[in-house]
Order: structure tokens, then sequence, then C-alpha cells
């Protein structure tokens, strides 16, 4: 993945302040709430969950539901169209987050 100009290779979380790349998490391709604590430092409205290019991580329904009651609209596609979601997010001035595994 591209970002203004740099290239990511690895799992990475974008806020209105930078990348963070490196992004690890629990188990590889079951998201946990905790997982989230970076992406939500930036109290995000929205937040882009891309669950790699054949959309192989899962969002369980309980850290949807964390999010959705702390008020966080949540999104959750695959990455090959989040970016594109984000992308739009951040055009019509939205604050949002996203979180994105770049692989499976």
């Amino acid at each position: 993945m591209v970002v203004d100009g740099r290239r990511y290779t690895s799992d990475l979380i974008i806020r209105p302040d930078g990348v963070l790349d490196g992004w690890w998490r629990k188990e590889g391709h079951r998201l946990h709430l905790e997982d989230l604590d970076k992406a939500l430092e930036a109290e995000p409205e929205v937040l882009v969950v891309g669950t790699g290019y054949a959309g192989l991580m899962k969002v369980p329904k309980d850290v949807r539901e964390a999010l959705s009651a702390r008020g966080i609209e949540v999104v959750v596609e695959s990455t090959r169209k989040a970016w594109r979601t984000y992308n739009r997010l951040v055009e019509e001035g939205r604050r949002v987050v996203a979180a994105f595994h770049l692989t499976c």
C-alpha cells in the first residue's frame, strides 16, 4: 500500500496525525478491541477496517458492538475496497481512522 508516496508492506493504522506501520494484533486473523488502542487514541467518528486483500481477517460482532457503543461508525471491507472508502471519507471531511491488514 502506498500512502503519501511511501510504500508499506506490513499492516498499518492511518490516523489524521500520521501512519503507524507494523500494526500487530493479538491474533493475526481475528481482531480484538485492544488491537485498536492506537487507532482509537485519535478519537475517530469512523473506523475503516481493511480485512486483507482476500478478506480473511475477521471482525467479531462484539468488537463492532463495542465500537458502536462508543459512537464510532465501523466500516469493515476487504482492504482492496477499504482504502477507497477511507479516501472518500477523508475527502468528505470526516474524522476517520483506518486499520489495514495488507496480506491475506
